[in-house]
């Protein structure tokens, strides 16, 4: 569940005016000018026309990128030259990818867009280009800026790209279905997440624990800051793959996040047509889409926003009730019986609250 971790620290760097979400991407990303666009999804990848517009900061964070997973058609040529470039169209393993961000946009821009800036939701591309545009803006790595801006403040102690020895221990196996039942996808001796990755995902590369996952939540429902209550953050180093400058104890009480910027994360930015596209009818089931986040829209049904990991992780937040949870399963694809029963479950205890 990357993607909101992602989208705070944008907020956060909006905020400090590192950057701007109405800016274009090629402000820190020049290898992105003059896009081009195919014209059909299953046509030539070099049957395209000139893009109407630039992208913005604005379409990472909603995935109007115009850059994704292309499941409405049988076949799509400019995907297929993605997956041929190893740009990461597939299951969110770290050795999935091996261009360093400055290879990894540089391969990016000799593809064209599969749609105009702006235009669709489109899983979801558009967050590992934006991890690219966050380092560059800020200058420093991006697992160092997230650890310096999110993980310490918070006391997110287990939480990183990558698994140090000291917490190796408690790493689990993540499984996906076989013919004969389970088996294993990733091990832990063998695990993608033990090394620092080459490209850092910020679309769905952090290794976390459920107790860490709950601190960003209270984070969002606390208005951008932890209650002073003296709750423990754990222990050790944040899994940034190396030391951190400052040495800051964790959050007690101070602000991260504006409350304007967390009710700017928490509702939906898209159109109803956008909504119900193509590639939001699989994810998004109907639902909207804010800054990282899947936000809720029938009213009949207690409010929420949240995400849920690829590998059977899920979050979500209800801010008219002041909870926050996390449910981790630990396979690939994310099983939905028991997710869904769990968010029933809780559904039905906070709407007859």
């Amino acid at each position: 569940m990357t993607k909101p971790l992602t989208a705070a620290l944008t907020l956060q760097l909006a905020a400090d005016g590192v950057l701007a979400l109405d800016a274009p991407v090629t402000r820190w990303l020049p290898e992105l000018a003059h896009r081009r666009v195919v014209r059909r999804l299953d046509g030539p990848a070099d049957d395209t026309v000139p893009a109407e517009r630039e992208a913005t900061v604005e379409d990472l964070l909603t995935m109007r990128l115009g850059f994704g997973f292309a499941f409405e058609v049988d076949s799509c040529p400019v995907a297929d030259l993605a997956v041929a470039r190893g740009l990461g169209m597939g299951p969110p393993l770290p050795s999935a990818v091996q261009h360093t961000p400055d290879e990894w946009i540089a391969q990016f821009a000799t593809l064209p867009l599969m749609e105009q800036p702006g235009r669709h939701w489109r899983y979801d591309l558009a967050y590992s280009v934006l991890g690219v545009l966050l380092a560059r803006a800020a200058g420093k790595p991006l697992p160092a800026l997230m650890a310096e801006r999110l993980f310490q403040p918070l006391g997110m102690v287990d939480t990183g790209f990558s698994v140090p020895v000291r917490a190796r221990e408690r790493l689990i196996p993540c499984f996906t279905s076989g013919d004969d039942g389970l088996v294993v996808f990733d091990g832990t001796s063998d695990s993608d997440w033990l090394e620092p990755p080459v490209f850092p995902h910020a679309g769905g590369g952090l290794v976390s624990t459920a107790a860490d996952y709950l601190r960003f939540g209270r984070l969002l429902l606390n208005g951008g800051s932890l209650p002073s209550d003296g709750s423990p953050p754990g222990e050790g180093d944040p899994l940034d793959g190396g030391s951190l400058p400052g040495g800051a104890d964790p959050l007690d009480g101070g602000s991260l996040l504006s409350a304007e910027a967390i009710d700017d994360l928490s509702r939906d930015h898209l159109g109803e047509e956008q909504r119900n596209g193509p590639s939001a009818s699989i994810f998004l089931d109907g639902e909207g889409w804010g800054h990282g986040v899947q936000v809720r829209l029938d009213p009949a049904l207690p409010r929420r926003y949240g995400w849920g990991g690829g590998l059977g992780t899920t979050w979500y937040n209800f801010p008219d009730h002041g909870v926050t949870a996390v449910l981790m399963t630990q396979h690939l694809p994310p099983l939905g019986e028991p997710i869904l029963h769990f968010w029933k479950t809780l559904d039905d205890l906070l709407g007859a609250a």
